[in-house]
């Protein structure tokens, strides 16, 4: 089901539409919100070089890691790199977030050792002014893709990292604007969530169009707690769930699950084993009523007649004023005879008959509902 987030991003945003947002959550319980990240990050890679993403270069904001791991991410992945400087941009806010380093060295900027790493990275030293960042992102974006109508990815490995140096207001607001820029085809940003208070969680994710939660896998209810030994916790603790809510253009939410394991050479992805749903069905509780009707009860129902469906069926209408005729009413004491009753049409149907009460108002008396009131 990670595909289908990737599918998103590469899609890209229709025109007039904000652009796809993905919000990657994680926990300590389960901190392998980075390997989703990076694995999202090189799918996209691999989408933009072989010209099937919307979008036509990314822009990487490097908040938690250096651009050297990034790029050498990049070559462990099999990713060209000989012309990464065409389609990605990497804005370093990890070496010098708020100018000390520039500060200590009077005034010249630090530049990165390797000659390869500083033709793609960009230092930042102010990290805390959200409107300098946009602007350098806009600028790098426009880089690559020029002033036409083709559009680039903006990545943020880190907005814990940016909530530290700003507010959550700030923040946001450049979330937003990132979004609704007609040259951003997608972004995605990754969040730890037992960092932040729950409101600033709920302003990531009403802004996302996608939410993406890294969960621990929880042992199995029927597994004894003395089974809970070291090398069952030791197993499990690379494993994990991936929950994941889609809303879709018409209002609706999707929600899917998978499982996941960090190996090596990075997260995987399967599909949720028939055991494991057979489980989960078993831990929904039993309703105590029933959710449809008994043949008995349909039958029962569908003699029911309503005291406006006799009306139109070939008998004269009658509209009822609440008043009958004392000829009605005398008719209506004579107890009928078991003949008549077998030969009374709609025989073994129920009825609902409406009696006025002997205080209700007369439908068409002129006197004030509200006289009797002592005010």
């Amino acid at each position: 089901m990670a595909d289908s987030i990737c599918r998103a991003l590469r899609d890209g945003a229709l025109e007039g539409e904000l652009a796809p947002a993905l919000t990657l959550k994680d926990s300590i319980n389960s901190p392998f919100g980075f390997h989703a990240f990076a694995h999202v990050l090189l799918q996209l890679s691999s989408n933009i070089l072989a010209g099937k993403s919307q979008s036509r270069g990314l822009v990487l904001l490097a908040f938690s890691r250096s651009p050297a791991y990034y790029l050498e991410l990049l070559k462990k992945s099999g990713v060209n790199v000989g012309s990464s400087e065409k389609w990605i941009q990497i804005l370093d806010c990890y070496t010098d977030p708020l100018g000390w380093k520039e500060r200590f060295t009077g005034g010249e900027k630090f530049s990165n050792v390797h000659q390869e790493v500083s033709n793609l990275s960009h230092l930042c030293t102010n990290v805390r002014d959200m409107d300098n960042l946009f602007s350098s992102i806009i600028t790098l974006g426009k880089g690559f893709v020029g002033e036409g109508t083709v559009r680039f990815c903006v990545a943020i490995d880190s907005v814990t990292d940016m909530l530290r140096h700003s507010s959550t207001s700030a923040v946001a607001g450049l979330l937003s604007n990132l979004r609704s820029n007609d040259k951003v085809s997608s972004t995605f940003w990754l969040v730890h969530e037992d960092l932040h208070e729950e409101k600033v969680i709920a302003a990531l994710e009403y802004m996302s169009s996608m939410v993406a939660t890294v969960e621990p896998l929880t042992p199995s209810p029927y597994v004894r707690e003395s089974n809970l030994n070291t090398p069952y916790l030791e197993h499990s603790s690379t494993k994990g769930r991936f929950h994941v809510r889609i809303k879709r253009r018409n209002g609706r939410v999707r929600v899917i699950c998978e499982n996941f394991k960090v190996e090596q050479s990075g997260i995987k992805f399967t599909s949720i084993s028939s055991e494991d749903a057979v489980v989960n069905q078993g831990l929904v509780p039993k309703v105590q009523f029933n959710l449809q009707l008994s043949e008995k009860e349909q039958i029962d129902r569908a003699r029911v007649v309503l005291p406006f469906e006799h009306q139109g069926n070939g008998k004269p209408i009658q509209i009822y004023d609440g008043r009958r005729s004392l000829t009605e009413s005398k008719d209506d004491d004579k107890p009928l005879s078991t003949s008549e009753k077998s030969k009374d049409e709609g025989a073994g149907k129920g009825e609902i008959i409406y009696f006025r009460d002997s205080e209700d108002e007369m439908p068409d008396s002129d006197e004030d509902p509200d006289d009797d009131l002592d005010i």
